[in-house]
């Protein structure tokens, strides 16, 4: 583990939850991430690896200390590996002024306009060097990948497996940003981080990519879970506009809605298990 440095453990239903810290090629920072390795794992067996991508304002930490994903981990001998949103460590003007932009908010996306390009390069960090880091550091088999996410990292995981099919063999979402070049948040992001050429922007929106596919990627199905209390539905998810373009591609999709959950972590506590079984079951773990 020549460029990962171990930053703390945690004894967690028999196996470990552990904290590293790396030098980024991609984002030109020191970049933190999580790995829950259950007990298979720290017997040396290759085990299935699932790519958690938080949300807005979240670190490496969220996932690990409120999702409560690893009792169920464990028992299934899945490898967790949960990044941090955004790069850190630097400061670029405007990157703080805001909860929902810059800093703990990358988007997911390798930004093309100044003075965001230079690190925020999120995509190529997720999909080119940490998998790489996860692939050779750790007892996991490559051919038994999975991604998914909640919120924003909803949309990073959809559009991460929408385009790399070949690498993440399974895909889930929690109240994801589904059509984000329709909604503020995504308008927003984009705009500043790709600029004003919204051709560019349907690179980074499932929606766009699925309609663009107008196949089934996926022919396993894709699982979509949205609180029907959570405040930001009507005005930024958008989850009827992924089912409408998943329909008309054949993509299957299970879009499931709960009535009185929100955006947070209660919510994604609640439904964990269905998604990393989901996961296990396309896996085969």
């Amino acid at each position: 583990m020549s460029n990962i440095k171990p930053l703390a453990e945690h004894a967690c239903f028999g196996g470990v939850q552990r904290y590293y810290e790396h030098a980024s090629k991609e984002t030109g920072t020191n970049m933190r991430f999580s790995v829950f390795l259950p007990p298979k794992a720290l017997r040396g067996e290759p085990c299935a690896v699932l790519f958690y991508l938080a949300g807005l304002t979240c670190t490496e930490e969220t996932f690990a200390t409120k999702a409560g994903a690893q009792r169920v981990a464990a028992d299934l001998g899945l490898v967790l590996v949960g990044p941090d949103t955004s790069p850190r460590g630097i400061e670029i003007p405007g990157d703080r002024d805001s909860w929902d932009f810059g800093l703990a908010a990358g988007f997911y996306v390798d930004a093309t306009d100044e003075p965001w390009s230079a690190n925020y390069r999120m995509y190529s960090y997720i999909v080119r060097e940490l998998f790489t880091e996860i692939m050779e550091n750790f007892p996991v088999d490559r051919r038994r990948v999975g991604i998914f996410g909640h919120s924003m990292g909803g949309h990073g995981a959809l559009v991460i497996a929408l385009r790399n099919p070949d690498q993440f063999k399974s895909v889930s979402a929690f109240a994801p940003i589904a059509n984000p070049v329709a909604c503020p948040w995504g308008i927003r992001a984009f705009t500043r981080y790709l600029g004003t050429n919204q051709n560019s922007w349907q690179d980074y929106d499932a929606t766009e990519l699925i309609k663009r596919k107008g196949r089934a990627v996926f022919p396993g199905g894709i699982l979509v879970d949205q609180g029907l209390d959570d405040k930001f539905l009507e005005e930024q998810l958008f989850p009827e506009a992924l089912r409408a373009a998943c329909d008309a591609a054949g993509q299957p999709l299970t879009l499931r809605r709960h009535p009185g959950y929100d955006h947070g972590y209660y919510f994604i506590s609640s439904y964990i298990e269905d998604h990393l079984r989901h996961h296990a079951s396309a896996l085969g773990a």
